[in-house]
């Protein structure tokens, strides 16, 4: 048996699950959604908990037991809490801004970088305390109910100007560690 796939899925109070078949709701103070559950696997609601077992002991399935309890397990835990993932801005004149569900990044190029937010994620700007190095930094938080989606954006934001190992300057996630290099020094 998966050790992550027998454990429980334990919901908030006022989180709510259905199961019809091979569809699984979930409803919570935060939103709803829906996740579907491949062959093999089967879904029980008792009491507070959720259960995910699997029909047989093949590899698919035995594959799939754990990876079924892990994404049921986030979204019960997005729609209770939600997910929070947190991006630091670093690099003088580097700005970001809300727009509705527009983020308009000035990122050192020619042009300014206008992203556009999914479906259900949330973004706020805020100032960031001021770091050894004295690079002006911002924070951008990210906000969803789905943690798949708030991953990808997260991703996508970061393409958009990686850190850079030299000055540090770039997007990067709030604990995310840059090994700096040693610049070029001139012989005189």
């Amino acid at each position: 048996m998966s050790r992550i796939g027998k454990q429980p899925i334990r919901l908030g109070d006022k989180c709510k699950v259905t199961v019809s078949g091979q569809v699984v709701s979930f409803e919570g103070p935060k939103g709803k959604m829906k996740v579907s559950v491949a062959e093999g696997i089967k879904v029980e609601v008792k009491g507070a908990e959720v259960l995910v077992l699997r029909l047989d002991d093949s590899r698919k399935s035995r594959a799939l037991h754990g990876l079924t309890r892990a994404i049921l397990n986030n979204a019960a835990r997005g729609v209770g809490a939600g997910w929070e993932r947190q991006l630091a801005i670093r690099g003088v004149g580097f700005r970001a801004e809300v727009k509705g569900k527009q983020v308009h990044f000035a990122l050192g190029y020619s042009h300014p970088v206008v992203f556009d937010l999914p479906e259900g994620v949330t973004a706020e700007v805020g100032k960031a305390p001021r770091t050894e190095d004295s690079l002006p930094t911002l924070d951008l938080t990210l906000r969803s109910v789905d943690r798949e989606v708030l991953g990808a954006t997260a991703v996508k934001i970061r393409s958009l100007r990686p850190p850079e190992p030299y000055k540090g300057k770039g997007i990067k996630y709030a604990e995310e560690r840059v090994r700096r290099k040693e610049g070029k020094t001139g012989t005189a």
